[in-house]
């Protein structure tokens, strides 16, 4: 039987690392697909040393890849929004099947690719999308089609989970963390996408999508990033049992779905608290399985190439038998997906880490304990720092029950309208993850 031949598109870091592993594990991949797979072309705008492309032809336009006949299956690996949808789309409309790691993509535009593939009668893979090499989109649509998925949480930014784990580790600042991880090459030069949320929002959408049955809806994902967070939190949270996490989280409720990422306080033994550095972890509970963890590299050269190649081998496996009865892109048929809304982050519930700045005066704790009890908001615990020498306040660091967050905003802003509270009161929610 003839090789499938492959288009790969960016020879960045992924890229390269997809051409090295198809190249280096050719006799295994193609034993496991059935069929030789042969990269036939390149699209790049700089040779990348990291990899000997040889005598493979190369070409700086990614559309020649997308327009040349011979190609069965093109890997997107150029990133981004715009060039990357036209190339894709493009590839759909020519008949070919499309392989990428692209989880803005995925994420903002894949309804709109789906259908077009659907249209055309080609496939679209994209575990490499979410957690780099973490085989978890195949777990949650294929593993756990069984189940009736309640939620998922994740640690799906690297970048993320480094800065937190040596301020944790270490009692270095945000800041001093930031520069580091910027010099490693875990961070970009604007450091946005990864420190504010929006990367993680872009796996989490993808994700829920894929465990709910519902369109994408990257627009309704709440997003809160971790710059404004403190070594002073970090602490507290660790003398209370817990570890600060920058969590995704994906849950199923009567009223609709939760799809938010923010800075969580987890107990810290579970074991997705101690997932730590750059390292990634998706924790999924099933009603049939129970709980599932996924842990694993969530980016690097070949962990995510591992992921790319992976696809392709699921593409041609599918080519050489019934390419009619492919595995649906979301998991759930296209004609079946709910319309259950995604919830507000208001309307969804959690328990609360709040730190109070207050001036040491009588009767502080009781006003406070007052105006949550008026809101029907239960303490689990509470814990009063020594007055801080520099300004003469006193830290009061509270752990509420779970509750509803529109009751906390009212809270919040109940408290920092008091006399004796100065500035505003931080607050970090809080999941158990039983």
């Amino acid at each position: 039987m003839k090789p499938v031949k492959v288009g790969i598109c960016g020879l960045g870091t992924v890229g390269g690392g997809t051409f090295n592993v198809l190249k280096r594990n050719a006799e295994e991949i193609a034993r496991r697909a059935g069929r030789g797979i042969e990269v036939a072309q390149i699209a790049a705008r700089r040779p990348n040393p990291k990899c000997e492309t040889g005598a493979t032809p190369i070409t700086a336009d990614i559309f020649d890849v997308v327009n040349n006949p011979e190609i069965d299956i093109v890997i997107e690996l150029i990133g981004g929004y715009t060039q990357a949808r036209e190339l894709v789309l493009k590839a759909i409309e020519n008949g070919k099947h499309v392989v990428t790691a692209n989880k803005a993509l995925i994420a903002v535009h894949g309804n709109e690719i789906f259908a077009k593939a659907r249209e055309k009668g080609v496939m679209v893979a994209f575990e490499a999308a979410v957690a780099g090499g973490i085989p978890v989109i195949k777990a949650i649509r294929e593993g756990l089609s069984a189940n009736r998925i309640n939620w998922l949480a994740g640690i799906i930014n690297g970048t993320g989970n480094f800065i937190l784990t040596e301020m944790r580790e270490k009692g270095r600042a945000f800041e001093d963390v930031l520069k580091e991880a910027q010099a490693l090459g875990y961070a970009e030069a604007d450091p946005t996408f990864d420190v504010e949320g929006i990367d993680a929002a872009h796996k989490l959408t993808i994700l829920a999508s894929i465990a709910f049955g519902i369109p994408l809806q990257f627009d309704k994902a709440y997003t809160e990033g971790i710059s404004k967070l403190t070594s002073a939190d970090v602490n507290y949270a660790e003398a209370l049992g817990y570890r600060i996490k920058h969590l995704g989280v994906a849950r199923r409720t009567d009223s609709g779905f939760e799809l938010r990422v923010h800075p969580t306080l987890i107990p810290a033994d579970r074991l997705i608290a101690n997932v730590n550095g750059v390292m990634n972890a998706v924790m999924v509970n099933g009603d049939a399985a129970g709980s599932t963890l996924y842990y694993g590299a969530g980016a690097g050269m070949e962990a995510t190439a591992s992921a790319v190649v992976a696809d392709v081998v699921d593409v041609v496996r599918a080519l050489t038998t019934d390419p009619e009865n492919h595995v649906p892109h979301l998991a759930f048929q296209p004609d079946s997906l709910s319309d259950h809304p995604i919830l507000p982050i208001e309307a969804c519930e959690s328990a609360y880490y709040l730190r109070i700045q207050a001036k040491d005066h009588p009767g502080v704790l009781a006003q406070v304990a007052t105006i949550l009890s008026e809101r029907g908001i239960n303490i689990e615990s509470i814990m009063q720092k020594e007055v801080e020498e520099q300004d003469g306040l006193v830290p009061m660091i509270l752990v509420t029950h779970r509750v509803v967050e529109a009751r906390v905003n009212d809270a919040i802003a109940a408290l920092e309208a008091l006399e004796d509270v100065v500035g505003s009161v931080v607050r970090i929610r809080v999941e158990q993850l039983n």
